[in-house]
């Protein structure tokens, strides 16, 4: 009886359990090669938040051209974006020459009703008229406004502005000419990055430099929004600190909107990318293996791994033996 048994595992057929073993072992998951269609349905999710993001740095850098080209002419919807807008109508001289007051005491001294303050420039106007004359736009401008009403004063004229203006001139033109390089090359970055974001979904590991100059532009950005934000606050305080010279100002509204719709849209960007550097399958996940992406890729529940067999079960060998006599 024993003696079969041994016979027949020495010839090498294999037992039913040792067959059910091997069928056990023929998966396809390591020799899986998923088609194009598959390998982008499953990183779809991806490639839509990667658009996403090259929208929403669309949308900044149609917002930083806004902040860009305020009053650099004198067309309405130009000369209408402004970072501060100065007003002297009513503004008390301390001596006025020998002449007959015209509409404004503005007028009278030789000056503008109005100077709004933009990032290539400056405009200026009268009451009634509205802007009528901007400055040539001039790289890494600052706006001096003691040497302007100075320019523009009649011989005999004189006004008194605020002390405290004169002794911030330098910290204005400092910060002016930060504030402008950061503006322009958030605006440049954010516009590259528009086109290089949707590589991201190629790899994860191309997402990491490009995360890194996405953070760069929102950076620039965010950083030249604060500055200029603090700078014309600190400005319209200092311009109106002195009510007895009744000289008024005001910060721009769409100009400030704009701003700040750059720098959030830009940080927004920055965190979907940086997020996609360890979530959502790349292309390169799908392809080696170690993500499956959207399972609606798959007709299985994990790519390349086929349905198993079940395991059939060995039966118990009965064999007559002879006895013997």
């Amino acid at each position: 009886m024993f003696g079969r048994k041994k016979k027949a595992s020495a010839t090498g057929a294999a037992t039913p359990q040792e067959a059910g073993s091997t069928s056990d072992r023929t998966l396809t998951n390591q020799d899986f090669q998923p088609t194009k269609q598959q390998v982008r349905r499953a990183t779809r999710t991806r490639l839509c938040w990667s658009l996403f993001t090259s929208f929403l740095l669309l949308v900044s850098v149609i917002f930083l051209i806004l902040v860009e080209v305020g009053c650099t002419g004198s067309s309405s919807t130009r000369s209408n974006i402004y970072f501060i807008n100065i007003n002297l109508s009513n503004v008390i001289p301390v001596s006025v020459p020998n002449s007959v007051l015209i509409n404004t005491i503005a007028q009278t001294l030789g000056l503008h009703d109005f100077y709004r303050v933009g990032l290539w420039g400056y405009c200026e106007g009268y009451n009634g008229q509205g802007v009528v004359q901007c400055s040539s736009p001039q790289t890494l401008y600052w706006f001096n406004p003691v040497k302007i009403i100075q320019s523009q004063l009649l011989a005999g004229a004189t006004i008194a502005l605020p002390a405290e203006l004169n002794n911030i001139l330098d910290l204005i033109r400092i910060v002016s000419h930060w504030m402008f390089g950061l503006f322009l090359t958030g605006a440049c970055l954010n516009f590259l990055m528009i086109f290089i974001v949707p590589f991201s979904v190629v790899s994860r590991w191309t997402s990491f430099p490009i995360a890194l100059f996405t953070f760069l532009g929102a950076l620039f950005t965010t950083v030249a929004t604060v500055i200029a934000t603090v700078l014309f606050i600190i400005f319209t305080n200092t311009i109106t600190s002195a009510t007895q010279l009744n000289i008024r100002a005001n910060i721009g509204t769409e100009m400030f909107a704009f701003m700040w719709v750059a720098a959030v849209t830009s940080i927004l960007a920055w965190l979907i990318q940086w997020f996609q550097c360890c979530c959502c399958a790349s292309r390169r996940d799908v392809r080696t293996g170690r993500k499956s992406g959207s399972k609606k890729a798959w007709g299985t529940e994990t790519p390349g791994v086929s349905e198993k067999p079940a395991k059939s079960k060995g039966l118990p060998i009965f064999s007559r033996t002879k006895r013997e006599r």
